[in-house]
This record gives structure tokens, sequence and C-alpha cells, in this order.
């Protein structure tokens, strides 16, 4: 029995009892946790593809530990211009253990509640005048500005001194 889960973003192809490593989940190592995105499930040759999930189904998993993947170096040059960057990344992941692959239990129905609403309040008597709006003015168009004049030129008037 397998089941394809969508965890974290990621599609995986589960199994009971197997451990896998995905990007990292909140909750505390020995938690539980359950993934109810169950895109497909085999049980032992009976194919059920959802649309986008199956429904009723869950895959239950316990967080075993969280860790660092392996160092990722990632290193940039162009050459004969001096450009050289070097950068490192470790992915941070959380180790889960399946526990369970199944139904879920369906959700009890609850006794229908006798819904009791407060008694209104008292309104204050409406005025029975109609309350008219103000239609907004038509926008005037702006006037048109008027071709950029040339300046005159300025005479330049220089002294000769004698």
């Amino acid at each position: 029995m397998y089941a394809i889960v969508e965890i974290a973003g990621q599609q995986f192809k589960v199994e009971k009892d197997q451990k896998y490593f995905v990007h990292q989940l909140e909750g505390k190592p020995g938690s539980k946790v359950t993934f109810e995105n169950v895109l497909l499930l085999d049980d032992n040759g009976k194919v059920s593809v959802g649309a986008p999930a199956v429904n009723g189904v869950q895959v239950t998993a316990k967080i075993e530990q969280h860790l660092l993947g392996d160092k990722v170096i990632v290193f940039k040059k162009k050459r004969r211009k001096g450009y050289k960057v070097k950068n490192g990344h470790r992915q941070r992941l959380t180790e889960i253990t399946v526990q369970d692959i199944g139904k879920k239990a369906a959700p009890k129905k609850a006794a229908p509640k006798s819904e009791t609403k407060p008694a209104p309040k008292e309104a204050a008597p409406k005025s029975e005048a109609k309350v008219e709006t103000k239609k907004a003015a038509p926008k005037k168009a702006a006037p048109k500005k008027a071709a950029a004049k040339s300046k005159p030129a300025v005479a330049s008037k220089t002294k000769k001194e004698s």
C-alpha cells in the first residue's frame, strides 16, 4: 500500500514505516503530523485518484528530527572581468517516519442546536424623509496650453569705452 502525498509543497510517494526527508515542518521531534492532501492511493492494486485530492484519506507521520541538508556551493565567475562570488547553502530538513496510511474517521454530526435570537432592541423611529444625494458635477476640461513660445532674442549691449 502506498500513497502520493503533497508535503510542504512537494509530492512524495510514501509507504508505511518508511523514513523521508522533507522541507522543514512545524512541530517538535516526537510529535505527530497528518497530511490530508493525498493525491493518489494504491490499496493492493485498487487505485484511487483524486481530483485534486482523494476524499477521506490521510497519512499520519511522526517527526523524528530536524536537521540541515548537505552544503551546496554556488560559485559564479565571469572570465577576464575579475568577478568571482562564492556562496553556500544548507537546506533545513525534517526527517519523518510514516506511521499510517488510511481512512480518516467520518466527522460525527452534532445534534442541531436550537438557536434562540435575543429580543430586538427598540430602535429609534426612522424619519420618513428621503435623503437626497448630490450628483457630482461634470469635470471641466483643463484649458489647453498654448504652444511653447520661443524666447525673444536678447540684444547684447556692450559698452565700448573710449
